[in-house]
């Protein structure tokens, strides 16, 4: 079946309907990544968004249920350049087709999405929509997808009610903002007893379990949306528990502390990304999905502190906060799929947690 991908600009790409046949307005970001095509559609940061893999080939290894990142993908639609119908791997399950078209996600297969990451990179992210309707109105869906806004996508992503995967060293709280499955195992490896927490709870429930150290995750969306997420990330800031956050939380303890954030012209999305330390000189290739970042120009010294950036183009990549035990990164150290380079932060936190004892 012939489908197309309207851009806001007007651009139209035409090629042949993968999954649902539904139509879909949302957000067009892209993702470098040359392997990883499940994990980036089970995780959840890209709620809200329909995601273009600049890898020419996708699908040739299929579907392994095993290396979901939760328990459903989560994009608004799919756009590849080739779908491979016929993978070939004896871990394989299932087609990446029936995998798409099983969760109702809507795509777009045989387009030239080199072309298309182009406009992305030199106009900046915008919307679009994927539709099977050859008579569409352009000018109609175009005043549509103006109106299109991601909006609060972490209540839809976290978890329900929280959960333990159990440990016999230190007790970590959790805050599930989106969180994708290997933040906690990368934990629970270590050792530690992880206590997984819902976006909206309180920080008086997770303080009064007295954990020995605070996780804030990853996942979707503007950060100044989570207006009462930050109030509560301020309250454990407060705390003299040592927190480590990735990604949104990253953003949002920045938030909670007088930072500002603001939205990149495309964002860093994909596993090869350079970032470095900037205490040691030392620089680490990361994994990254991501469409705004912390300005650190307004900063405060006297609340944090620079601790990483992009090598690629200067932005902030991690804060150490002054006087705290609290260090937040806005890569992704537990990596799934991507580089293992980063991977000793979870160590510096179990460190943390200890001396804090």
């Amino acid at each position: 079946m012939k489908a197309f991908l309207i851009l806001e600009d007007g651009t139209v790409f035409t090629g042949k309907s993968i999954g649902a046949s539904r139509e879909v307005i949302s957000e067009i970001v892209f993702n470098t990544s040359m392997t990883g095509y499940l994990e980036v559609l089970t995780d959840p940061s890209y709620a809200g968004q329909a995601v273009v893999m600049t890898y020419p080939l996708i699908g040739n290894y299929g579907i392994c249920h095993e290396d979901m990142e939760s328990e459903k993908p989560w994009p608004d639609g799919f756009i590849v350049r080739e779908l491979s119908r016929l993978p070939s791997n004896f871990r394989s399950e299932d087609t990446i087709q029936n995998f798409l078209t099983e969760h109702d996600i809507p795509g777009i297969a045989g387009i030239d999405t080199r072309a298309l990451t182009k406009i992305l990179r030199e106009k900046g992210t915008m919307n679009g929509c994927i539709t099977t309707d050859e008579h569409y109105q352009k000018a109609e869906l175009i005043a549509r997808m103006k109106e299109y806004r991601t909006g609060k996508v972490v209540e839809k992503v976290t978890c329900r009610e929280k959960y333990v995967l159990e440990g016999n060293g230190p007790k970590v709280a959790l805050l599930d903002l989106g969180a994708k499955r290997n933040i906690a195992r990368s934990l629970n490896k270590r050792g530690c007893e992880v206590t997984v927490y819902p976006a909206t709870t309180s920080a008086e429930e997770i303080l009064a379990a007295k954990p020995d150290g605070i996780m804030l995750s990853n996942g979707p969306g503007d950060p100044k949306e989570c207006t009462l997420i930050i109030e509560e990330i301020r309250k454990l800031y407060q705390s003299d528990v040592p927190i480590f956050a990735i990604c949104l939380g990253h953003q949002l303890m920045a938030l909670a502390n007088g930072a500002d954030t603001y939205k990149m012209k495309y964002g860093h999305r994909g596993g090869n990304h350079p970032v470095r330390d900037l205490k040691t000189g030392r620089v680490y290739i990361s994994s990254q999905n991501h469409g705004y970042v912390v300005d650190t120009e307004h900063l405060d010294p006297a609340v944090a502190v620079p601790a990483f950036e992009n090598v690629n183009d200067g932005t902030n990549e991690g804060l150490a906060y002054t006087g705290k035990n609290i260090f937040t990164v806005q890569f992704h150290p537990e990596a799934c799929p991507g580089p293992q380079d980063s991977g000793y932060l979870f160590d510096r936190f179990l460190k943390m947690m200890e001396v804090n004892k």
